[in-house]
């Protein structure tokens, strides 16, 4: 599995454009990914930022996504509150301080990245209606 070699050399305009230079045994992780992102944020505009796939509402990125040689990772704001929340049903993947990486021999955790998609929804809601107050 090679996700994408030349990500830091090409740039995305869509996310279209970035799955269309995924190599073919990552692509359809992609789109599974891009699927479930998409039906857990239905009213997010997709975009690309950092030139990987983006999810944004409430003037906040929601969660990103992206594939790598060894995994398809799903992104999000460095927070601790998705760590804290899904603590369990995280164990079983490397975690970093902005995401979860999912290794390409295994299958998509599709509810998993639902829950993430919609608790980071949730996140940037209170976000947005924090700086909107002014606190």
């Amino acid at each position: 599995m090679t996700g994408h070699p030349d990500r830091e050399k090409q740039t995305y305009l869509s996310v279209d454009d970035y799955l269309a230079a995924a190599t073919y045994d990552v692509e359809p992780r992609l789109v599974e990914m891009r699927r479930v992102v998409t039906e857990a944020l239905p009213d997010a505009e997709e975009t690309i930022s950092h030139n990987i796939p983006a999810y944004e509402q409430h003037g906040v990125v929601v969660v990103q996504f992206a594939a790598t040689g060894e995994h398809t990772s799903l992104n999000f704001f460095p927070t601790a509150g998705v760590r804290v929340r899904f603590d369990a049903e995280l164990t079983p993947y490397k975690v970093t301080k902005s995401g979860v990486r999912f290794p390409h021999e295994d299958p998509l955790p599709v509810d998993l990245i639902a829950d993430i998609a919609a608790f980071r929804l949730s996140e940037a809601a209170e976000f947005a209606a924090r700086r909107r107050s002014g606190q």
